[in-house]
């Protein structure tokens, strides 16, 4: 299971608030409480949970129904067992792949904590609340070619939490024809099957799909429609409503010194930002804030009114991690780049609330190849981030390196010779008259142009001649980065599943290394 590395920096879309939070967190030791990712700062972040007795049974509780005979939930029932949380927003198929990566990830961090004396179980939040169906009602797989295919659920969820949207025909028939020809396809396709059942929702489909897949990792999961922890977040949830001027006045403040930092605000935020969302009559609605009152609607509701109806509240994408670790005694939490930055604006909540913060964690993150692609990566002299050009520019590689030697070098050799003869005839030319020396230089251009033109149209006969190198090219493209995006980030797990088979999890996980945050790409 050989691995590279590849600095995050160097995979697109990164911004620059994560770049130093990978690699430079003194840069941005002022925007987390514990800024280093070192055994002294997991230890700190565990020190300051204060959970009293009732508050961890009452967790134990509302956590068990979602987690039946869980071991990891019987060691948090235990005084003093902190927690490793992440999450995701419940994606058709169990959404993108790093969905995988990061449960993976909280397990392995959870099961070195423990190792280091802070008992610590692994934890996934559920995202159910959210209301955006269009995010989370398709799943990208590939075929056994490495052709992507999207597989979607169509129908119109309007302002409906996506945890409790009822399966509309999800699509198992497309999975199955999807997948056909991969070794672990039928598996793969009965075991999302079964989480896939007419009658249930995608929350709990989601959730059901997760449990099968990392059943051996115990990774207890947390649904925040449940009464239950709708009770559990109440209290955090009164409190925030009846702190939102400060808060939202906290936040802007935050944006101004990211902004002086050199970073960017995740979240935009203005004065009549509404930290929460009203949970009512099946639907999450948006509320603004005006003064001390808040709108929905042409509806006018007070702070003591939302106080009131704490249980119906749902909290926004800054609010939502304060009262997750409120909850639950979170020491760590495993997060990917964008969430990264939302905990940069989201942590002078943590410090008016809860009055703690736990490590923030950069996931883990993979690229997996099977040894073929592996092989055809070698032979064309590609590595992963030539494939963020596009499939053109990998195919004109390809092609470059399919033009027969002596063309090649004859191609170089002339390249070069044109090269020195200009430069020696601009020498003599600058003396003479710079006005010719400039004309020379747009001349030069226009030849080494056409030298270029010619290798091109070289490269594409040998393309034409050579099919199977036209097959490669599209097949990595395809694998590496589908619709010009990280595999992960657009793939579900399941076709590598399909293809490598289960085991596949147990290697990824053995693959986290916890002090490193490099991509990394992996060949199974």
């Amino acid at each position: 299971m050989p691995c590279t590395c590849v600095r995050q920096t160097d995979l697109p879309n990164t911004s620059a608030i994560a770049a130093d939070v990978f690699y430079h967190p003194e840069r941005t030791a002022a925007f987390f409480r514990h800024p280093l990712r070192d055994l002294d700062s997991f230890r700190a972040a565990a020190r300051e949970i204060d959970f009293s007795a009732e508050q961890r049974a009452a967790l134990v509780a509302a956590l068990g129904p979602r987690n039946p005979g869980s071991r990891s939930l019987d060691r948090l029932a235990e005084p003093g067992t902190v927690a490793v949380v992440t999450g995701q927003q419940v994606g058709l198929f169990s959404g993108p792949a790093y969905t995988a990566y990061k449960a993976l990830h909280a397990a392995r961090l959870a099961a070195w904590l423990t190792e280091q004396g802070i008992p610590a179980v692994p934890v996934f939040w559920l995202a159910t609340q959210d209301h955006d169906f269009a995010e989370v009602n398709h799943a990208w797989v590939f075929d056994k070619h490495h052709r992507p295919h999207k597989l979607e659920m169509r129908r119109s969820a309007g302002s409906q939490p996506v945890g409790e949207i009822a399966l509309a025909a999800p699509p198992i028939d497309e999975l199955r024809a999807s997948l056909a020809g991969l070794p672990f396809a039928d598996e793969v396709a009965s075991l999302t099957a079964a989480a896939y059942q007419p009658g249930s929702t995608m929350g709990r489909a989601f959730g059901d799909l997760l449990h099968s897949l990392l059943a051996k990792f115990d990774i207890l999961q947390v649904d925040p429609l449940l009464p239950a922890f709708r009770q559990l977040a109440a209290p955090v949830l009164r409190s925030a409503v009846e702190a939102a001027p400060e808060l939202t006045a906290a936040i802007l403040a935050r944006n101004q010194e990211l902004s002086a930092a050199g970073y960017h605000a995740q979240v935009h935020v203005e004065e009549q930002t509404s930290l929460f969302f009203l949970l009512e009559n099946g639907k999450r609605l948006a509320l603004r804030r005006h003064g001390s009152e808040y709108v929905l609607n042409g509806r006018r509701f007070s702070s003591q009114e939302l106080q009131d109806r704490a249980e119906s509240l749902s909290p926004n994408a800054l609010l939502r991690p304060v009262v997750q670790d409120s909850i639950l005694p979170s020491a760590a939490s495993i997060l990917g780049p964008a969430e990264m930055a939302y905990l940069a604006q989201s942590e002078v909540i943590y410090r008016a609330i809860p009055g703690r913060m736990p490590v923030a964690v950069p996931r883990a993150g993979f690229t997996i190849l099977d040894a073929h692609s592996q092989k055809l990566l070698d032979r064309y002299g590609l590595t992963l981030t030539d494939f963020f050009e596009g499939e053109d520019s990998i195919r004109n590689r390809v092609a470059a390196r399919l033009i027969p030697p002596a063309v090649a070098g004859a191609l170089r050799e002339t390249a070069d010779t044109v090269g020195r003869a200009v430069d020696r005839l601009r020498g003599e030319l600058g003396t003479f008259d710079p006005t010719l020396a400039q004309a020379l230089d747009r001349s030069a251009r226009k030849i080494r142009y056409q030298i270029g033109k010619v290798e091109g149209k070289a490269g594409r006969e040998a393309m034409r001649r050579d099919a199977r190198a036209t097959e490669d090219a599209a097949s990595l493209s395809g694998l590496l980065c589908p619709e010009r995006h990280l595999q992960e980030r657009l793939y579900s797990i399941l076709p590598f599943l399909a293809r490598h088979g289960l085991g596949l999890l147990d290697q990824v996980y053995e693959a986290i290394q916890l002090d490193c945050p490099d991509h990394r790409v992996m060949v199974v």
